[in-house]
């Protein structure tokens, strides 16, 4: 490719066909890269190879060029000169040498540069052309090159180079249109709609319309210097680009008068051009700048509410490979986003990389737009998925499971499908069950850790400072938090009698071992030291753990019954070569430090690979009680390594070896630290980390809820952890799952929760809630429940309350029922009196007396109904006072008047009858008697009606509301 080539330009109707040319033109064809690369060809990417096809070197001081926009086999070029003229010109014989027009020149009055020439894309036969200025002469010329004479020419085809030496023509040309006289026109844009209308750039202050059916009339025109580079939207004709300086304007022609948008580069612009694939896409080249600017105007409404929001575009550059210095770039016609670039390094042939907006949804849908036409998306059922190890999914999944919120502990970490969350539930199971059988003593922590127990749970624990004064005090009186004994137990299944392994005891030490579920029943002989009934050694048996259950077995000096649980897993995993040979070599143990065994097994234990064979005769090849191999063996449990430490450890190497695991736990997220910390501010900090490695906001929340105190519970970052939790819930419209969480929380807190919904009276704006009233006026003694006091009005104004659009009656008043249990059973007393009074011929006074024995025996009984709700003794005691009451008031009646026992039995009665109705009482109302209403139109009723409703209609019952009041609801 020719070094002097400095524009490179797509054909717009040949989709694989590109020329370039500056001293000389090129015609190009873009084809597969393949293995063997002839020497015409032009490595412009990494699939794609551009063959040279013609060169046209008869045209000097080329100025502008463009291709003839009409599907045709071959290519006709408008070369602009310096000289003003216009010639057409091909790559050799052509279908255009029948039409004349090969070879045509078209040149003005008077000699000048031509800056631009463009052909007409709707009425192809058209050329405009625009030239600097000349005193009295037009800078804008339009041509018909159907309307020329021919002139004679001549083609010379010399192979793959074709060069053409045009005639000049004897007869005068005149254009068929002309405008802007004395100006320079710098650049053109025909607009695609309209064939006799263009925008051309003037005078470095002017942007004119132009309308040939009328040239010497400017349809438009504004006030700017960005007048370079003038091209209309592909997408939008309305919209146009010119640049200026370091400055791209958008502008409009509806609104003519300012630009929509400027945007504001860094450097001096060379070229912008609009992008014919994508809508709204600008490329521009810089100067000095080895990128390519890509402008993606996001808004471009019209000028007059430009003032009000600013339109914006996103701006972002690329880099083809290859580009040193780009003088020019092409984008394609019909590809999208592609386009050549010419550097000084020859042709590049790039697609730039669509601007990709990622969305992700809380339902675990990940999508995304491809191609600025589709969009393509993957769910979490897709297998695709599975390779992002997204944690929601696991997390929606142990949601569904009900995991973190069964009864039993140990049971959330059998839902968990992980081993570390596993482990820790069944820690907690154990702790908690430890705390309540009274084995460890903590009154504010159910799940205490090993520092707890061991009373090192202090403020003061990470202070290096104290910490070697602790170990000081330790060393010189025996220990500071702790004091434990020594013990030299006798290694009795070796046959020596002398030969002992020191061991560490005190009653917290053993509390300790127990959290490591380290809790054996021993029993001692004179021939064997084992364990039996040990429910943990089996459980590892039953597990497969039997090198894990061997170094603990051999850990607590049981020799012989490590070699027995190697014979019994090599039986059962035949594996008899394995574990056999261990098994042998353990019976070989030797305490002679100088033996054989020993040296043996010191070179070759570095070869096991079972962290706990390794810990096994790591630990019997021990000099000096140093257990450092043991003690940092990363393949054994932290619970295994703790409760090794726990026996063998003194009480300053105990600490300390404590303190720096701690630390290194925590900051590794291991919940196993749990078993250190436990339920306290450092196990907080301790989530905290977990959360920050997985991201698992789920396990925190759960543990903190089941495990904290309700004092920790309040701390900020737990607070967070549950609210987070809570919204992941809820976008994900797990009610259920959300409703058992609240409620399980709410047992771990002393608060009572607030109250949420406050209902105000809509006359006089004050609260008609039970709850906020207090129960005021004679009926206080009722109690302090809503449903011991019913209103049907507004305690303070008296205004109705609102109505059931169903059944009309007011809030308040239950519906399905006449009236409340108690009320019933004071009116059926009110009707036994009264029918009394008018059935006997009683006195005024005898009236009197039977009233008041009515009203007595109807005030004890409300009283009696008011204390019954608590436990039956009392309602007892208010029976028998009810009785005692009802029994006088007939003694005093018989005595004044001729009523009757029966009489008398039946006011009793029915004073007796609203004393037992202790349970009807002290229920809350039936869920379906309560009123609810629509939050939109504000109408509504009892649950129940409303229910009802809408199964067979969709618009509220009230009359003229059309509002879909259950289509509202979410649920």
């Amino acid at each position: 490719m020719s070094l002097s080539a400095k524009e490179v330009q797509w054909s717009p109707v040949h989709n694989n066909k590109f020329i370039t040319w500056g001293t000389e033109i090129c015609l190009y064809e873009v084809g597969p890269l393949k293995e063997i690369v002839r020497q015409s060809c032009i490595k412009i990417s990494e699939k794609t190879v551009a063959h040279l096809l013609a060169t046209n070197t008869n045209h000097q001081y080329i100025k502008c060029i463009d291709i003839y926009p009409q599907p045709e086999p071959d290519i006709l070029l408008a070369v602009g000169q310096a000289n003003g003229k216009v010639v057409l010109t091909t790559f050799g014989p052509t279908a255009f040498d029948s039409l004349g027009l090969t070879g045509k020149e078209l040149t003005p009055k008077h000699a000048r540069c031509c800056n631009a020439v463009s052909w007409n894309p709707v009425d192809p036969n058209l050329i405009v052309c625009g030239l600097d200025k000349y005193r009295s002469d037009h800078s804008i010329l339009l041509w018909d090159v159907l309307k020329l004479p021919s002139t004679n020419h001549s083609n010379n085809n010399n192979g793959q180079t074709t060069d053409i030496s045009t005639s000049t023509t004897s007869t005068i040309i005149r254009p068929i249109a002309e405008a802007c006289i004395s100006e320079t026109a710098h650049s053109i844009a025909w607009f695609n709609n309209e064939s006799r209308c263009l925008i051309a750039g003037l005078n470095n202050k002017y942007l004119k319309m132009i309308d040939f059916r009328d040239s010497n009339k400017i349809v438009n025109t504004t006030s700017s210097k960005a007048v370079y580079s003038v091209a209309i939207n592909p997408h939008n004709y309305y919209h146009l680009v010119s640049h200026y300086d370091n400055q791209i304007t958008i502008w409009d022609t509806r609104y003519f008068e300012k630009p929509l948008l400027t945007l504001t580069q860094n450097r001096p612009i060379i070229k912008v051009l609009w992008c014919p694939t994508r809508r709204n896409l600008l490329g521009s080249l810089q100067k000095d700048s080895n990128v390519l600017h890509l402008h993606d105007i996001q808004h471009c409404g019209s000028a007059v509410g430009a003032d009000e929001t600013e339109p914006g575009a996103l701006e972002r550059t690329v880099a083809p490979p290859s580009w040193l210095s780009p003088t020019s770039f092409s984008w394609h016609p019909n590809n999208i986003n592609r386009l050549l670039g010419l550097s000084i390094k020859g042709t590049t042939d790039y697609t730039v990389c669509e601007r990709i907006t990622l969305n992700w949804s809380t339902r675990s849908h990940l999508s995304w737009n491809h191609a600025s036409k589709t969009f393509k998306y993957v769910s979490s059922s897709d297998s695709i998925y599975d390779t992002f190890d997204d944690i929601a999914i696991l997390t929606k999944k142990r949601a569904i499971s009900e995991y973190g919120l069964l009864s039993e502990l140990a049971s959330n970490g059998e839902l968990a499908e992980n081993n570390g969350l596993k482990n820790l539930w069944q820690w907690l199971y154990l702790s908690r069950s430890l705390v309540e059988d009274g084995t460890i003593i903590s009154h504010d922590n159910k799940h205490p850790g090993v520092r707890s127990v061991l009373k090192l749970d202090d403020a003061q624990f990470y202070n290096n400072n104290n910490i070697n004064n602790i170990i000081n005090n330790n060393n010189s009186s025996g220990g500071g938090f702790i004091k434990s004994d020594i013990v030299n137990r006798l290694w009795i299944d070796i046959g020596s009698i002398n030969h002992t392994a020191k061991i560490y005891k005190s009653s917290d030490r053993d509390k300790a071992l127990q959290l490591c579920g380290w809790k054996f029943e021993q029993k001692e002989s004179s021939s064997i030291n084992t364990y039996h009934n040990n429910v943990f050694l089996e459980r590892l048996e039953r597990e497969g753990a039997y090198a894990r259950a061997t170094a603990i077995s051999v850990f607590n000096l049981c020799l012989r019954q490590a070699i027995d649980i190697l014979n019994r897993g090599a039986a059962k995993l035949n594996e008899s070569t394995n574990l056999n040979i261990v098994a042998m070599a353990l019976s070989g143990y030797s305490e002679d430090k100088n033996s054989m065994w020993r040296e043996l097994c010191l070179k070759s234990i570095n070869q096991l690979t079972d962290p706990y064979l390794r810990a096994t005769f790591s630990f019997l090849t021990a000099d000096n009680d140093s257990y450092d191999n043991v003690l940092n063996e990363n393949g054994i449990a932290v619970e295994d390594r703790v409760g090794f430490a726990l026996m063998f450890l003194s009480d300053s190497k105990l600490i300390d070896y404590l303190k720096r695991m701690t630390i290194k736990l925590t900051n590794e997220g291991n919940l196993a630290c749990f078993l250190l910390t436990g339920a306290t501010q450092d196990g907080i900090k301790l989530l905290n980390k977990y959360l920050d490695v997985t991201g698992d906001v789920q396990s925190c929340c759960l543990i903190a809820i089941r495990a904290l105190s309700s004092k920790l519970l309040q701390d900020n970052s737990v607070q967070s952890w549950i609210n987070n939790y809570r919204s992941l819930l809820d976008a994900w419209k797990m009610w259920n799952q959300r409703a058992h969480f609240d409620i399980i929380m709410r047992l771990s807190t002393n608060e009572k929760p607030p109250q949420q919904v406050y209902i105000s009276c809509n006359f006089c704006g004050k609260s008609i809630s039970a709850f906020m009233q207090g129960l005021r006026g004679p009926f206080g003694r009722l109690g302090g429940t809503s449903n011991k006091l019913k209103m049907s009005s507004c305690p303070n104004c008296r205004k109705p309350l609102p109505r059931c659009a169903i059944c009309l009656m007011h809030m308040g008043t239950v519906s399905g029922f006449q009236m409340p249990n108690a009320a019933a059973a004071v009116a059926a007393a009110a009707a036994a009196a009264a029918s009394l009074s008018s059935s006997s011929s009683l006195s005024l006074s005898s009236s009197s007396s039977l009233a008041a024995a009515a009203a007595a025996a109807v005030a004890a009984a409300t009283a009696a109904a008011a204390v019954t709700t608590t436990n039956t003794t009392a309602t007892a005691t208010a029976t028998a006072t009810t009785t005692t009451t009802s029994s006088a008031s007939s003694s005093s009646l018989s005595s004044s008047s001729s009523l009757s026992l029966s009489t008398t039995t039946a006011i009793a009665a029915a004073a007796a009858s609203l004393a037992n109705r202790k349970n009807d009482d002290g229920k809350l109302t039936e869920f379906g008697n309560w009123f609810t209403w629509c939050q939109t139109c504000r109408h509504g009723g009892h649950t129940e009606h409303i229910t009802h409703w809408f199964r067979q209609h969709t618009e509220c019952p009230v009359t003229s509301c059309t509002c879909r009041c259950f289509s509202l609801d979410p649920l």
